[in-house]
C-alpha cells in the first residue's frame, strides 16, 4: 500500500484528440438502446437547440480507444498491479460542464487521488484506486469531469459490481458488492416500458414525480458484444465464455456501464439534456444472457430557489434484484 498510496496526486494525460464524432454518437446511442433520434439526426438537434448532435451521458467511456490514447499507455497510466480478471467497477459519477457534441475534439487528464484498502467479506481484501479525469476542450474550457473508481479482490465475485473492467472511479468509501437484500422498484415483476413528457421547468415537478421507465429485456451477448465495439470496453470476461469461467465467474456478463448507459436514458428521456448537471451509479450486481433491465427514477428534492432537482436512480433484473443504484441533478427554468 505505501507504493500506491505515494502515486496518490499524480497525473497523467489520458486521452488525446478524442474527438465527437457523429457516427460513433449514433452507434454509442445504438448500443445503449437509446431511441431519441436528438442523438444521430443533427437537423432535430439544431431545432433543439444544439449546435449539432449531442452525446449521451456516458459517451466519454469511447475516450478508451486506441486512437485516442496516447502510445503504451495502459489502462490510466498507473501501474498499481491489479489483475483485470479481478477488478471490479465500484462507482462511477459524471459532472457535465456542458454536452459533448459532435465536432469537439477533448484531451483528457486523469489524477489518482485515492487508494485505500478494506475487508470485503466474500470478496476477500479489496483494493480501491480512485481516478479523477478532466475532458478539456480545444479552448481548455473544462466540459465534462469524470471520476470513477477500480476495486480489485482477492478472487472473483459472484454478485457484486462490475467486474473484469480495468475500471475507472468514483467515491466509492460505501461501495457494497452484495446484492440488495430490499425490494426493488419493479417488485420482481418486468413492467411495460412508459415515457414521460420532457420537463423544462421546476415549477412543473414535484418532490416525489416519476420519470419514464425504460425496459431492455431478452439480453443476449450480442449486446455486450455491441456495447464493446461502441465504447471500446474489450475486455474477453464480457463475451468469451472460456475466459469468464477461468476467472470464476458463472459466465459472460454485460458491462456494468452498459447497464448505466441504459439506465442513463431515465434521464435523457425525462429532462433536456442541456439541463443535466451530474449522472452517478453505484454498481452492485450483473446483467447475463436472457435478463432483463429495467431504469427507474424519481424526485427526491426540488429547490426553487435554484431550480435544480435531484433524482434517485435504480435499475433492477426481471427477478427485482438491483443491478445498481444511482443519481442525477438537472438544473432547470421557470415557466
Amino acid at each position: 500500500m505505501d507504493e500506491l498510496e505515494a502515486m496518490v496526486g499524480d497525473s497523467t494525460v489520458t486521452a488525446e484528440e478524442f474527438r465527437i464524432e457523429r457516427g460513433k454518437v449514433e452507434e454509442f446511442a445504438r448500443a445503449i438502446t437509446e431511441t431519441d433520434p436528438l442523438f444521430r439526426d443533427a437537423d432535430i438537434a439544431r431545432e433543439r437547440g444544439y449546435e449539432d448532435v449531442p452525446a449521451p451521458p456516458t459517451y466519454a467511456r469511447v475516450s478508451r480507444f486506441p486512437r485516442y490514447r496516447p502510445e503504451d499507455l495502459e489502462g490510466y497510466g498507473f501501474d498499481l498491479g491489479f489483475r483485470p480478471e479481478y477488478v471490479l467497477h465500484g462507482e462511477q459519477h459524471y459532472e457535465y460542464e456542458r454536452p459533448l457534441t459532435v465536432g469537439d475534439v477533448l484531451t483528457g487528464e486523469t489524477t489518482l487521488v485515492d487508494v485505500y484498502q478494506r475487508d470485503g467479506g466474500r470478496a476477500g481484501t479489496m483494493t480501491f484506486a480512485v481516478y479523477e479525469t478532466e475532458y478539456r476542450d480545444e479552448s481548455g474550457d473544462l466540459a465534462l469531469t469524470d471520476r470513477a473508481t477500480a476495486i480489485e479482490t482477492s478472487g472473483a465475485v459472484q454478485d457484486g459490481s462490475e467486474s473484469g473492467d480495468e475500471a475507472d472511479g468514483s467515491d466509492a468509501d460505501d461501495a457494497d458488492l452484495a446484492s440488495d437484500p430490499e425490494a426493488a422498484a419493479n417488485g420482481g415483476q418486468v413492467p411495460a416500458a412508459e415515457s414521460v413528457d420532457a420537463v423544462d421547468s421546476i415549477d412543473a415537478v414535484t418532490v416525489g414525480d416519476t420519470g419514464p421507465t425504460v425496459v431492455v429485456e431478452d439480453l443476449e451477448r450480442k449486446h455486450f458484444v455491441k456495447y464493446a465495439g461502441a465504447s471500446g470496453d474489450f475486455n474477453p470476461i464480457h463475451y468469451d465464455e472460456p475466459y469468464a469461467r477461468s476467472a470464476g465467474n458463472e459466465s459472460v456478463f454485460g458491462q456494468g456501464m452498459f447497464t448505466a448507459g441504459v439506465a442513463s436514458r431515465v434521464v435523457t428521456g425525462w429532462f433536456d439534456l442541456e439541463s443535466v448537471a451530474s449522472f452517478g451509479v453505484r454498481f452492485q450486481s450483473r446483467i447475463f444472457p436472457g435478463d432483463a433491465i429495467v431504469a427507474t427514477g424519481e424526485i427526491v428534492d426540488r429547490r426553487a430557489d435554484d431550480g435544480v432537482v435531484e433524482i434517485e436512480l435504480e435499475a433492477t433484473n426481471q427477478r427485482g434484484e438491483t443491478l445498481l443504484t444511482g443519481s442525477a441533478t438537472a438544473a432547470l427554468g421557470d415557466d
